[in-house]
């Protein structure tokens, strides 16, 4: 897959509310480093306005911020050879998201099922931007006429409504300027779900910090988090008929496998039949390995919270450069004036 798109454009953002995760690390930030390497071009932005869809600390979301960028250049993009910044920096965003507010139906925005989970039954007292947040991812990614998009299972439905307002409004002014885009679908690692809950995907918006291993977790944390993970008190499964009914068990083998870039069958048959404290002593150490020296490089850019500014400038003026000119020709097609 990597061959194939090493010409294209790729465009993907991440939130910075709260603690970036090991899940976030398996399932986006080391596939992102190596779409860096494919020799794709690869923008990367960090999603502060779509973080305010509901309420943050203004302080603590400066903070995220900073930190969310350090854990990309912590796991390996390169600013040298991708675009890193946080998003409000660009005005393109919300300029395009309001011409896609108008192109969008209530109807497509009714459906999205992430809507739905986030707003529950207070849904009348959400925020606007909760409802029409497809709209502005669909505008991030179309601002810089990206052709691919990595994407978990959590955010398929999005991307669709994202091609369908390409498509719509390139039928409706009869043109064919925005790109059809093109998904980049994630392997096994973007199912990496809570150590408390083997049925919810861990998330750092989660209220309890142990369902999930955090990139700025110490070592003796990792292996508290891991030890007491949720398991059932059957042996490990060895094969996979044994598992599908036993979340925390297929969440613990899904991890290793992530973390040992190996198969999940290959982990059941190492280890099927066993006990999990075995198994646990050796995922903690996997998981050690995989973060210590994220975390490492994370605390020395967080010591420096001018350079970690000075980068997210850089890249947002990179960005802009893309962005101007396809928001200047997207007014000129719609019939507004601009300079």
């Amino acid at each position: 897959m990597l061959n194939t798109i090493s010409s294209q454009r790729i465009f993907s953002g991440i939130q910075p509310s709260g603690k970036l995760t090991i899940a976030n690390y398996l399932g986006a930030l080391k596939p992102f480093v190596e779409l860096q390497q494919s020799g794709a071009e690869c923008i990367y932005c960090i999603v502060d306005l779509h973080a305010i869809t509901v309420w943050q600390d203004p302080t603590e979301l400066k903070h995220s911020t900073r930190l969310a960028a350090a854990c990309f250049i912590a796991s390996g993009i390169d600013v040298n050879k991708s675009i890193l910044f946080n998003q409000s920096q660009v005005s393109a965003h919300a300029e395009l998201a309001w011409i896609f507010n108008c192109v969008s139906r209530l109807g497509w925005l009714g459906r999205m099922t992430q809507f739905k989970e986030k707003a529950g039954s207070n849904r009348e007292n959400s925020s606007v931007g909760l409802f029409v947040y497809p709209a502005l991812m669909a505008a991030d990614i179309l601002a810089y006429h990206a052709t691919h998009v990595p994407v978990g299972e959590d955010q398929k439905q999005h991307l669709e409504l994202t091609r369908d307002i390409a498509i719509k409004f390139n039928n409706d002014f009869g043109v064919d300027f925005f790109p059809v885009i093109e998904p980049i679908i994630e392997g096994v690692a973007t199912r990496i779900m809570s150590l408390r809950d083997g049925t919810k995907k861990m998330s750092k918006s989660d209220p309890s910090d142990l369902s999930r291993i955090n990139l700025t977790d110490d070592k003796d944390t990792i292996v508290k988090k891991i030890r007491r993970a949720k398991t059932d008190s059957y042996p490990i499964p060895s094969h996979e008929a044994e598992i599908s009914n036993r979340p925390e068990a297929k969440n613990l083998i899904n991890l290793y496998a992530a973390l040992s870039d190996t198969t999940r069958d290959s982990v059941m048959q190492q280890f099927g039949g066993k006990g999990f404290s075995e198994f646990k002593d050796q995922l903690a150490e996997l998981a050690i390995e995989c973060v210590s020296p994220v975390t490492h490089e994370v605390n020395r850019l967080m010591d420096d919270n001018t350079e970690l500014d000075r980068i997210l400038a850089t890249g947002a003026d990179k960005a802009a450069i893309i962005a101007r000119p396809i928001v200047k020709k997207t007014y000129e097609i719609v019939g507004l004036l601009s300079q």
